[in-house]
């Protein structure tokens, strides 16, 4: 077999369009079949990367050590975003031991008996934000946007109860949140969001070291307390969870909403066969391009080859886990959302090291979502059509801007 090297290798320039609704980008789909490990120049950033999308490719990338994510920081490699979102030091640029330590501690806040916990007061917020809806089409009639009313205060509810940051201060951890994680922000935007979202953990972190309490910035003082995290990687992985859980779940929970609100012969069945929910959030999961182009790069240490594609050392290397999950060797119909899925190992939470820490919360989260939604409203539909619904643009996790509805 050929090896391809980097001298042989064609380079496509992908600017990442705003698509609507749940299309699939056309880029990927073409380079997952026709150029699996190609090399890429996205629209910020200088010289070239790889782009690795087929499944065991993604799986082999992600968690070989010989692919860093702390060899990125400093360096201007090509992204989609003029920024980068992690905070220098934070877990999302590490790699072990460092990592292994950072993510021992955050574990601590995502055990199941947390899980249980939390899931009782999820409960109690979902029905006091449901029961608002009721009330505010009641008052005023025609539609309800979804994610004014649901799908954006739910996490941010969550991950306030799990953080222990205030009600008050749930708009201004959103605002902040969302300046960071657009791409359409500009680089001075996030970054002074960045240092504000940082001076807001630091002084939290601060008064729980004075008054510890049993929450994640509790944990997270106690490790700072007792030398296991610096102050700053500390304030980092505070930073890096309240953005995963609170953005990424509001997206991504609307888009599961979306999905199964435009394919009714689905949510019929998981209304006839609500044991299928686990299940079903899970090929939702799989199904959904939940963000746009791709997340953090990693560096070669060394020479590696990937798929018959050498990576020389110093290049700097991305993964898709939107195209593995597309992969037809491993999925079959990988284009057809089927809730009766049964095989479905998918990498939407990442895989390897950088596993999302928070995986047990989104599904928890989505789960209860989709369940207390049509258990309070089993007639809710879409108020518009399709085409009339407006997307988010520039955004590095997809979503809809709003999501009215009726029932």
């Amino acid at each position: 077999m050929t090896t391809t090297t980097a001298e042989t290798a064609e380079v496509h320039f992908w600017n990442p369009p705003d698509l609507p609704g749940l299309e699939f980008d056309p880029m990927l789909h073409r380079l997952l079949h026709e150029d699996p490990v190609a090399r890429v120049r996205l629209p910020n950033g200088t010289g070239h990367a790889w782009l690795v999308t087929r499944y065991e490719e993604v799986k082999f990338v992600s968690a070989d050590p010989r692919f860093s994510r702390q060899a990125v920081w400093g360096r201007d490699v090509t992204r989609v975003a003029p920024h980068f979102i992690p905070m220098e030091g934070a877990l999302g640029f590490a790699d072990p031991p460092d990592h292994t330590r950072m993510r021992r501690v955050v574990a601590k806040a995502f055990t199941a008996r947390a899980m249980r916990r939390l899931r009782e007061r999820a409960q109690e917020v979902m029905d006091g934000l449901l029961d608002a809806m009721a009330a505010e089409r009641a008052r005023h009639g025609g539609p309800v946007d979804l994610m004014a009313h649901l799908n954006r205060p739910f996490p941010l509810a969550m991950m306030g109860e799990l953080m222990g940051v205030p009600t008050a201060d749930h708009q201004l951890i959103a605002d902040w949140t969302d300046t960071v994680i657009s791409a359409g922000s500009g680089r001075e935007a996030s970054e002074r969001a960045k240092e504000e979202f940082a001076e807001y953990f630091t002084e939290l972190l601060g008064c729980r070291r004075l008054e510890p309490r049993d929450d994640l910035a509790g944990v997270l003082a106690e490790a700072v307390e007792d030398t296991t995290l610096t102050l700053r990687e500390a304030v980092g992985l505070a930073v890096l969870i309240q953005l995963g859980g609170g953005h990424a779940v509001r997206n991504n929970s609307a888009n599961m909403v979306f999905a199964l609100l435009t394919h009714p012969g689905q949510l019929a069945r998981l209304r006839t066969e609500p044991a299928l929910l686990p299940q079903a959030v899970e090929e939702l999961l799989r199904y959904i391009p939940h963000r746009n182009a791709v997340g953090l790069s990693r560096i070669a240490l060394e020479d590696v080859e990937v798929g018959g594609v050498l990576i020389p050392a110093g290049d700097p290397v991305y993964v898709s886990y939107l195209t593995a999950n597309r992969d037809p060797s491993v999925f079959a119909d990988p284009d057809v959302l089927d809730l009766g899925r049964t095989e479905n190992p998918h990498v939407s939470f990442g895989h390897g090291a950088h596993y999302c820490p928070g995986a047990s919360m989104a599904r928890l989260e989505s789960e209860l979502i989709l369940t207390s939604l049509w258990d309070r409203f089993p007639r809710l539909r879409l108020a518009v059509p399709v085409d009339r619904l407006q997307w988010q643009r520039g955004a590095l996790i997809r979503g809809p801007e709003t999501l009215p509805v009726e029932w």
